[in-house]
């Protein structure tokens, strides 16, 4: 199963809404169950530099199908996953980026959200994740 255009670009809407309650600016990226990216949106004044780090926040994961930051718990040195953010081309193992599950708990895609604190980007993240 993979999220639909629709779904995605709800989830970029449900992203921006939280921003600016937020008053960030952000990037929010979706990608669909094979990763790929299906929807993105940089809201004015978002870091160039964030654009690729909220792909690769959605990517990660998806990948793993766990919230990045879980993965990044497990990536630091003495963990099991030490080193893994250098596999894939790359993998972003810090907070913002959200598996996305239909309602019959199908993992269909990912979200991913960089623009601001590590804290702010999880929160956008999870607000998209949880509104479309």
């Amino acid at each position: 199963m993979n999220i639909s255009l629709e779904q995605a670009q709800k989830i970029v809407a449900a992203g921006e809404k939280k921003s600016k309650e937020l008053d960030v600016k952000m990037n929010i990226a979706v990608v669909d169950a094979g990763a790929n990216l299906t929807a993105f949106a940089r809201m004015n004044g978002a870091w160039l530099g964030s654009v690729d780090i909220a792909i690769k926040k959605a990517e990660t994961a998806r990948y793993f199908d766990m919230n990045s930051g879980e993965i990044g718990k497990l990536a630091q040195p003495g963990g099991s996953l030490y080193n893994i953010e250098h596999s894939n081309n790359g993998l972003i193992t810090f907070p913002g980026g959200i598996p996305l599950k239909n309602k019959d708990g199908d993992i269909i895609g990912a979200v991913g959200v960089s623009g601001s604190t590590v804290d702010n980007d999880h929160a956008v993240a999870s607000f998209a994740a949880e509104n479309f």
